[in-house]
């Protein structure tokens, strides 16, 4: 182990110590019991800690070039968390999608494993819910005090959403009752905390504004874009994906609109099962069968990544990916909400080819396993490169369009409306609200106006596909207003995987092999996608 390797390892022991929640979304074992110290002195300490490494890094010598590049993956990690802390965008910061409140959940979630739930963890993780609390609302009117509070938009949905917790942990069994009902307690005072003291404070205005979002696009991408360029590249991706939608549409329903050909999908009860445990089968099924086809042709898939646990939870969560624990005890596990009681089905391959393999399952799962040329930091903080990740998601679509996995023009359509469509939709909307750009002319949509969250609303709930309607528009425009930068990630990161497939492709001509470049392109792990293009322009060549 070099020098290097060492660090970055005592490092991720550390920060798992340091944000246990953090840790279990990671598949750190070890602190399966313990909850994050969201107070001021666990904001610190992991500032310290940051401080610390960073500076340990750089007096860290370097020998190769792996250990350069591990050093790469470390440094910029550190230095972007770093710049996002000095600027107090941490620790006073709430939202719809991934702030404190939400990391609670979550870790409790992974420990809700049925007959396999390790039950002395579940109630030291349930019964420090009410202490993590009360550190995190210390934290929250210390910045209060100073002028830091989130929109009052994220401020009111995080404290519905801690009662929805609530609620969540009266449905845990009986043998947890005092933990979950003392926890209970301390997130329904904690949401009248938001309600009628944060609330208040907390300005009206959504918009972050250019300095911030392009921190926190950094800190999501790895890249500092042209957050102007992007944006104008959002739509004329929206275009081209909506005239091949328009391709499809005609295939399906010939003469028809789009949209009444995505109703009549919506409607045909071909595309639809009975029941959440049917659809939980269905998608088992499906991602069972991609995995044994993919293997040993398109991809070599180690036995242990070989099952994906796929689970329909009683509650809407949404719809993500948990990768294997290091000890491989828990998984790999795709948690997918449903909220019909007959769930359609024609846009649901691309997202389990999204989830599952060739996406998040095949390339964290090789992450975690891949004790050959990565370090433990390398291996786990895929959770940290999201540009990285879900560029390689919504590229594994795309890649089992090209390998012709879609086996109807409905599931084509689905992996196009129901997942490029809204990603490029994402592109233009988060750039244009937090920048408060005005709407290109020509658009065909409220050409020329500022965008605004009424706007953003509008165009989300028309523009999204089979993801469509009222309240799933709403989530994510406040999805969106509450993580500046984060909704980009995926078509950005796409953007840039299939830039880089084409230079390989460009500098090796007749050498270039599809397979070859996938596994040099997984071997280097998770990283900024500045370095990741860097990296594979100097292995590719």
């Amino acid at each position: 182990m070099s020098d290097v390797d060492a660090l970055s390892d005592r490092y991720v022991g550390h920060l798992a110590a340091a944000d246990p929640c953090l840790a279990a979304m990671m598949g750190i074992a070890g602190h399966d019991g313990e909850l994050t110290d969201y107070g001021p002195d666990g904001f610190a300490a992991r500032h310290e800690l940051a401080e610390r490494t960073l500076a340990e890094l750089a007096a860290t010598p370097v020998n190769s070039d792996s250990e350069r590049r591990a050093a790469a993956v470390l440094r910029d990690r550190l230095e972007i968390d770093l710049a996002r802390s000095v600027a107090g965008y941490v620790d006073a910061d709430l939202n719809t999608v991934d702030g404190p409140p939400q990391r609670l959940r979550q870790a409790i979630e992974v420990l809700d494993q049925g007959e396999r739930t390790v039950v002395a963890d579940m109630r030291s993780r349930l019964a420090g819910i009410p202490e993590a609390l009360a550190g995190l609302r210390e934290s929250l009117e210390r910045g209060r005090q100073q002028g830091r509070v989130s929109a009052v938009r994220q401020v009111v949905n995080t404290a519905r959403q801690s009662k929805e917790f609530a609620d969540y942990l009266g449905t845990l069994p009986p043998a947890y009752r005092a933990e979950t009902e003392r926890a209970g307690d301390a997130l329904v005072e904690f949401a009248s905390y938001l309600t009628d003291v944060l609330a208040p404070a907390a300005p009206v205005r959504d918009a972050v504004g250019r300095e911030r979002y392009a921190l926190e696009a950094r800190n999501f991408l790895g890249s500092e874009i042209d957050l102007l360029e992007t944006y104008e590249w959002g739509w004329q991706e929206l275009a081209r994906l909506e005239a091949e939608m328009r391709e499809v549409g005609a295939q399906i329903r010939p003469g028809e609109p789009l949209p009444a050909v995505l109703a009549a999908l919506d409607a045909d009860p071909a595309h639809r099962v009975a029941g959440a445990e049917q659809f939980r089968a269905w998608i088992q099924e499906l991602a069972d069968k991609a995995i044994a086809d993919l293997d040993g042709t398109h991809f070599d898939i180690p036995e242990p990544l070989r099952r994906l646990d796929c689970r329909v939870p009683g509650s809407n969560t949404g719809i993500y990916y948990l990768a294997p624990a290091e000890d491989l005890s828990r998984p790999g596990t795709v948690w997918y909400s449903v909220t019909e009681d007959e769930p359609s089905t024609w846009a649901v391959p691309s997202v389990m080819f999204h989830e599952g393999a060739p996406g998040h399952h095949l390339q964290l799962g090789l992450n975690v396993l891949n004790t050959r040329t990565l370090n433990r930091f390398q291996r786990l903080s895929a959770e940290l490169h999201v540009g990285h990740g879900e560029g390689w998601g919504i590229y594994a679509e795309r890649l089992m369009d090209e390998l012709g996995y879609y086996e109807l023009p409905a599931h084509r359509m689905g992996m196009l409306a129901g997942g490029q469509q809204l990603r490029a939709v994402r592109v233009i909307v988060d750039i244009g609200l937090h920048l408060e750009l005005p709407i290109p002319a020509g658009a065909g949509f409220h050409d020329g106006a500022v965008w605004t969250p009424d706007l953003a609303f509008e165009f989300v709930r028309d523009r999204s596909g089979s993801m469509g309607g009222a309240e799933f528009a709403r989530f994510q425009v406040d999805r969106y207003l509450g993580l500046p930068g984060q909704a980009i990630a995926y078509k950005v990161g796409e953007r840039v995987w299939l830039a880089a497939r084409a230079a390989a492709q460009a500098r090796q001509g007749s050498r270039f092999d599809l397979r070859t470049f996938h596994s040099t392109a997984l071997d280097l792990g998770p990283m900024g996608l500045d370095l990741l293009t860097s990296e594979l322009a100097t292995l590719l060549t």
